[in-house]
Parts: C-alpha cells; sequence; structure tokens
C-alpha cells in the first residue's frame, strides 16, 4: 500500500488525509527545505503530495522515486479543495501507480511518465 508524504503548504486538517498511510511535514519539520523533503520521502518510501512544481519539476528530471502529486488547482477556497481531492482521490491513487507524476487540475487528472 503507497504511503505518502503531504507537504506543509497543504491543508492538515483533512479527513481523507487523517490516517496511518499519510505524512504531514508539519510534524517531522516545517521548515525542511524541498531537498531534504526529496530526501525524507526517498529514505521512508513515500509519495510526495504538493503545490509546489519544483517537485514536479524534480520529478521529471529524475527517475522515482519519489513519486509526487502535484495538485494544481490555483486559488480555490477550502470547501472546494476539499470536494475537488474528495472526488478525483481514488483514481490519483490508481494513476500514480504506474506514473511518477499525476498533476491534479480543477477538471481533470493529467499522468506523466
Amino acid at each position: 500500500m503507497p504511503k505518502y508524504l503531504i507537504d506543509v503548504n497543504l491543508p492538515y486538517y483533512f479527513s481523507l488525509w487523517n490516517h496511518e498511510k499519510y505524512v504531514h511535514q508539519i510534524d517531522i519539520d516545517p521548515r525542511a527545505k524541498d531537498k531534504d523533503i526529496w530526501q525524507y520521502a526517498i529514505d521512508n518510501h513515500l509519495i510526495i503530495i504538493t503545490k509546489d512544481s519544483d517537485f514536479s519539476s524534480r520529478v521529471l528530471l529524475t527517475n522515482p522515486p519519489p513519486k509526487v502529486i502535484h495538485i494544481r488547482t490555483g486559488n480555490i477556497n477550502m470547501k472546494e479543495f476539499h470536494e475537488l481531492i474528495s472526488r478525483f482521490w481514488g483514481e490519483v491513487e490508481e494513476m500514480i501507480l504506474s506514473h511518477k507524476l499525476v498533476i491534479v487540475h480543477k477538471e481533470y487528472l493529467e499522468g506523466v511518465d
């Protein structure tokens, strides 16, 4: 079963991610630099969930691990965010198994090999 590292810029209190397979960066080191987050994900076999495009760029230049789920929704309120992620999450989890990067847009998902 995949496990995930949730970047500090994503909501901490989100019932979907309130499970043992999700680790929140804020619980590890809220001020960690991207390179440290990347290495932590590698060392602990975690998939990074982020809004930070730096991780998407990095995963395109390297072979996983780690894999990345990049949430690119622009500015939306918390209710819209929860609805969007809840709607797409099952498909995101399936896609990340066969892609090194999954990008979540407002209307669709994009998988990158």
